[in-house]
């Protein structure tokens, strides 16, 4: 068994951290079928309504009061978004290894404890899950496709490794990543800053049990910023070799008109102008566009723009000793 196993610094084994976002039709289902399994160490469930706009509070408060394993519930001020929620949720997450997890039963509660226990027993520090099928949308899995192939690019991860959100840490990896305050986190590149102990296993994926998803393609397009702008700057050093690429091809137009003229030849004329005039403008803006979302980021980080604002906390009842 890994040394990290609950102990005394530990209440609890495992802890579930639930981002809830429209999730009132399936999160009471869901913390019900945790409810049975009964880990080593023993269980919490961590509840954080990110500003949901149904009565998802009312149906967290109810499950609070009434739940048979500790259960905390934690309410957002408004929608900070997914990855913002699981930071507030870890930093109350008081297991050995804690797992986050979607409230929409797409990840089968039963596989919860294969993915505590590969990790506890493998001495893994993070476990991501992969899917033989994935239930979701075609847009959304090439949605999440890309974002990986992105990840693959941009992030000091293992080459092909999936990242999930469902996911399980060790209480180490947890204690490093609460530590960014930036208002962009991105969970899956601050657990790439602090580990290499790193595996994956294959579990079950269901259909969606109620509604849609919640990840639209601007939210996708957000989370691919947070991933290119938070933790690398393979965007700017692209930008200069753009910058580069039409300076060298600039060099060689340049080039060409004037042998045009040496031989007697007219110089092409206004089309190829524009051309490369248009060409050279777009590249321009691209590099404005790239330094402005560095820069524009960097501003709301200093000017001090919340990561999460938590408007209510109802703590765990642990049951008696």
């Amino acid at each position: 068994m890994s040394t990290q196993a609950a102990g005394a610094s530990h209440p609890v084994g495992l802890s579930i951290v639930v981002p809830v976002y429209r999730g009132a039709a399936t999160v009471g289902t869901l913390v019900a079928e945790l409810s049975k399994l009964t880990p080593e160490g023993g269980i919490e469930i961590v509840l954080v309504n990110d500003g949901s706009p149904d009565n998802s509070g009312d149906v967290c408060r109810e499950l609070a009061r009434t739940a048979t394993v500790p259960l905390t519930y934690i309410e957002h001020a408004r929608n900070f978004g997914e990855h913002n929620a699981v930071m507030t949720g870890l930093r109350h997450a008081r297991g050995a290894f804690v797992i986050t997890m979607d409230d929409d039963l797409q990840n089968p509660p039963e596989e919860v404890i294969k993915l505590y226990d590969h990790a506890r027993r493998g001495g893994f520090d993070v476990v991501y899950t992969r899917y033989a099928v994935k239930e979701h949308e075609g847009w959304r899995n090439i949605g999440s496709r890309f974002a990986n192939w992105v990840a693959d690019q941009l992030m000091d991860k293992p080459k092909g490794l999936y990242l999930s959100s469902f996911r399980c840490m060790s209480a180490l990896a947890v204690a490093e990543v609460v530590k960014y305050r930036g208002p962009y986190p991105y969970v899956d590149g601050l657990l790439m800053q602090v580990t290499q102990r790193l595996d994956s296993i294959e579990v079950k994926h269901f259909a969606r049990a109620e509604g849609r998803s919640n990840y639209t393609l601007r939210r996708l397009i957000r989370l691919w910023l947070n991933l290119a702008t938070n933790f690398s700057v393979l965007p700017l050093r692209l930008a200069v070799l753009a910058g580069v690429a039409m300076g060298v091809l600039g060099l060689f137009a340049a080039a060409y008109v004037i042998f045009e003229a040496l031989v007697g030849e007219t110089p092409s004329g206004w089309a190829s102008l524009m051309t490369v005039t248009l060409l050279i403008a777009g590249v321009q803006f691209l590099i404005l566009g790239v330094l402005g979302e560095y820069v524009g980021r960097a501003f709301m980080s200093a000017n001090g723009k919340p990561q999460g604002v938590v408007r209510q906390v109802i703590a765990a009842k642990d049951p008696p000793a």
